[in-house]
């Protein structure tokens, strides 16, 4: 009798604590609840983001990769985290290509002489000192210049003049950006001696919005520039009248030696969770053309702001969270591959990713890739957000390109989607410039970042694994069937 009571003593006392631990959790949700709560609402009243991007595009300014301005970035980005106070700032070395736009001139010569307003494309060589004539071929956009076959084009300048939409998710860019990406090459596969495309973008502004190129495959690469859309307009109005129309470049962009640049890295270190990692993610370098204050520089003080705000807060999180301050995102992801592969060996305590890289427009929309039975931390994280107008979309986010090659091994991410209705009146343009950023709606991002990033790596749960893929950009070979 006296063994059985003691049995039931012991079941009670089981079950008494095993109450107690679930109250001791939910208690300690309730907090981390509770205080990242107070972290978006100190966000939305100040954060030091402003200031960071105000310093950044007024003393480094333009950081193409492979630059002075990409050097004295990464000097500044040092001196930043550590005067943010995050621990292990540090840089870890990233090749990267250098390449250098040069001077160009572009106008129609004949039936009507007319200068237009264009910028090279990233990584276009030059022409030849006394520039290049042809006859110019209008295509609508980048598919029907792949199906294209034959002589048709040989000794021609292909004009791309594919319109992007002004979206507020900016869903346009993907099938427009093609054509700058991929059009390039496939002119020259085809006989092309240039390419000419409408800029990507949808700035009412005379300029010109410059970005990356493809080359590959058996391909030494020709002239590659941009028109503004107004000036694209002109020429678009000039083939439309069925007369021949010769155009004139004049290029000395060229391609220099490989450079040292470097991501910048520092740590909020966790507690007992600490070797697992909650990475915020943005790139440093930028075009030449302004002066990078949308693209990446609104990035680069988001994160680092939210990054303030945790420290402030006084509680040290669970688990790591990591700044990355990316190298050369805008001229093929360098620094993000060379993170991956710098920890390759611990990717899979990555137990998050959140990258900021679509300007300063306000977050309106929220989404997540996560392993399904893992939602309910998702909700709570979007029940915080929701006070700011913020609406949960589905499960099916893509992630940031600097993110990406994580998010390829199996890390889970969060996407806070901007509103991007006139990031692309600016993006890769020389109007990147500060005035372009609103504080009230900069610091609305702040509160995003800084709550999503204390509730994940204050969780008691993670975000478990994705099935490991690679990573799904668009591709040159699709346009071509191969």
């Amino acid at each position: 009798m006296q063994k059985q009571l003691l049995i039931i003593i012991a079941g009670l006392l089981l079950g008494l604590s095993t109450t107690l631990a679930a109250a001791a959790e939910a208690i300690t949700s309730a907090e981390i609840i509770r205080q990242a709560e107070l972290i978006r609402d100190q966000a939305l009243q100040e954060s030091e983001a402003y200031a960071i991007v105000e310093e950044l595009t007024m003393l480094v300014g333009p950081r193409p990769a492979g630059s002075a301005g990409d050097k004295a970035a990464v000097v500044w980005a040092e001196e930043m985290l550590r005067s943010l106070g995050l621990a292990n700032v540090h840089t870890e070395a990233v090749t990267v290509p250098h390449w250098d736009r040069g001077s160009l001139a572009v106008q129609t010569i004949s039936p009507y002489p007319q200068l237009l307003t264009a910028t090279s494309l990233g990584g276009s060589i030059g022409t030849a000192e006394r520039g290049l004539q042809a006859p110019v071929v209008r295509v609508a956009d980048v598919k029907e210049l792949a199906a294209i076959r034959g002589d048709e084009l040989a000794n021609k300048i292909v004009f791309i003049d594919k319109h992007m939409e002004r979206r507020q998710d900016g869903g346009d860019y993907e099938s427009t950006v093609a054509g700058r990406g991929c059009g390039p090459m496939l002119a020259e596969q085809r006989g092309a001696l240039a390419t000419v495309i409408r800029s990507v973008g949808t700035s009412e502004h005379r300029v010109p919005h410059t970005g990356s190129m493809s080359v590959g495959g058996n391909v030494a690469g020709i002239p590659a520039v941009a028109l503004s859309n107004a000036d694209a307009d002109i020429l678009a109005y000039q083939l439309q009248r069925n007369e021949p129309v010769t155009l004139s470049i004049f290029s000395s962009a060229r391609s220099l030696p490989e450079e040292q640049s470097a991501n910048v890295i520092g740590d909020i270190v966790g507690t007992d969770k600490a070797d697992e990692i909650v990475i915020l993610g943005a790139h440093l370098d930028s075009w030449d053309q302004g002066t990078g204050a949308i693209d990446d520089g609104a990035g680069v003080a988001i994160i680092s702001a939210a990054a303030k705000l945790i420290l402030d807060s006084g509680i040290k999180p669970r688990r790591t969270i990591r700044f990355v301050l990316f190298a050369n995102e805008e001229f093929g992801l360098s620094g993000a591959r060379a993170y991956a592969k710098a920890h390759e060996t611990t990717i899979d305590k990555h137990v998050v990713g959140m990258e900021a890289d679509f300007g300063a427009g306000a977050v309106w929309n929220f989404s997540s890739q996560v392993d399904e039975s893992r939602l309910s931390l998702v909700q709570r994280i979007a029940k915080v957000l929701q006070p700011l107008d913020i609406k949960y979309g589905n499960n099916e986010a893509s992630g940031g390109a600097d993110i990406s090659p994580l998010r390829a091994a199996g890390m889970p991410i969060l996407d806070f989607v901007q509103d991007g209705t006139h990031y692309f009146d600016y993006h890769h343009t020389p109007d990147d410039t500060l005035d372009k950023i609103d504080r009230q709606a900069l610091n609305q991002n702040v509160a995003v970042y800084a709550a999503a990033a204390f509730i994940a790596a204050n969780s008691n749960e993670d975000f478990g694994r994705l099935t490991i893929k690679k990573p799904d950009h668009w591709s040159c070979d699709a346009l071509t069937n191969k």
